[in-house]
């Protein structure tokens, strides 16, 4: 059966992490969700690359962080925030991939 990322999380966000990097936080429902997803490996490394298309070393960290249930993975950004190229400033809207997310559970 095929579940969406946001039929587990209650938060999906981005945000900058400094003005060459973008966070995203996956904050699940509950402790048993977050311990599955954890468990399972649904969010690695390898999942944020593929879905922003970037390379694996270009995801510089990947934290499991129990107090809050959540894991957040943090990518180097394609261009510097506020470049003027930049459509995005804050990094704010750079989620969106992760809300069509599915995985087998």
């Amino acid at each position: 059966m095929k579940t969406k990322l946001t039929s587990l999380a209650k938060v999906i966000r981005s945000k900058n992490s400094g003005p060459y990097e973008i966070t995203f936080d996956v904050i699940f429902k509950d402790q048993s969700t977050y311990e599955m997803a954890v468990a399972r490996q649904l969010i690695t490394r390898s999942t944020i690359a593929k879905l922003y298309h970037i390379p694996e070393t270009d995801v510089i960290a990947l934290v499991h962080f129990k107090p809050a249930n959540a894991i957040k993975a943090t990518i180097i950004r394609p261009m510097a925030s506020g470049d003027i190229r930049e459509t995005d400033v804050y990094g704010a809207q750079q989620h969106a991939p992760l809300l069509d997310l599915e995985f087998d559970i």
